[in-house]
């Protein structure tokens, strides 16, 4: 807990068995009030392991898409009165550590949402990520801060803190199952005038961490593509697309 706030770290699992405990165990549970795992019918011990840990569970019965496990965190998190919520892979390619830092960062009122960012500090190719993704990232990066009037180091990271205000603020329920769900979430929260920070993290690309193929790649660029277009167009108030609309 920081300044009275309770702060719950949600994990959105799929085939996590191998790094989990890893990623646990850097945890800064002095500080963490909870963790909850949501667990996409992995095919692997990932709820084993978890239930081993004493981690709190949720199993879908079936896969529901990077999007859609996020939903669930999401839900039960606000379900459960969390006043900062956390998502961290629990791939180990991000570190846990610096959940305090981002937390501390919603917790003090400055921001409403903070990107654990790859890019600044210059650690994301030390980290190995493939060239193609790193220019892919810097590309898109830049075409979405020019659209959606930012200037952030980057829109694509996995590690990201908001505040209990922002999730209610945002109609991410309606946002795709897939992996755009971030970058869709991310253009919401820029465009309802949310306060976005970042914190720069170290990265690590290794056999067992979470990626996706080059063809899914190409599928979320266009996805990107098409969310900051829509993002434009509301921003300068011509056209006000589903996806920016404030939440119910």
């Amino acid at each position: 807990m920081l300044n009275n706030k309770y702060i719950l770290v949600v994990m959105p699992a799929y085939r996590a068995a191998k790094t989990l405990t890893a990623t646990w165990e850097a945890i800064p549970h002095d500080v963490v009030d909870a963790v909850l795992l949501v667990d996409d019918a992995s095919d692997d011990e990932t709820v084993a392991t978890a239930r081993l840990l004493g981690i709190p569970t949720i199993l879908h019965e079936s896969n529901r898409g990077y999007g859609g496990n996020q939903k669930t965190c999401y839900n039960a998190a606000l379900e459960r009165n969390a006043d900062i919520v956390v998502m961290l892979h629990p791939d180990y390619q991000y570190d846990p550590r610096l959940v305090t830092a981002m937390a501390g960062m919603i917790a003090s009122g400055v921001y409403d949402m903070v990107i654990g960012s790859r890019i600044l500090g210059g650690g994301a190719l030390k980290g190995g990520m493939p060239l193609w993704k790193y220019m892919a990232n810097r590309l898109l990066t830049a075409f979405e801060n020019l659209l959606l009037g930012a200037k952030l180091s980057e829109f694509h990271s996995g590690f990201r803190a908001y505040s209990r205000e922002a999730l209610l603020s945002i109609p991410w329920q309606s946002n795709s199952d897939d992996f755009v769900f971030d970058n869709e979430l991310l253009a919401q929260a820029l465009i309802n005038k949310c306060k976005v920070g970042e914190i720069s993290v170290p990265t690590k690309y290794f056999p067992e961490a979470s990626s996706i193929n080059f063809p899914r790649s190409m599928r979320y660029g266009i996805g990107v593509i098409r969310v900051s277009v829509f993002g434009f167009l509301a921003r300068i108030g011509l056209y006000r697309h589903s996806l920016f609309s404030r939440a119910a």
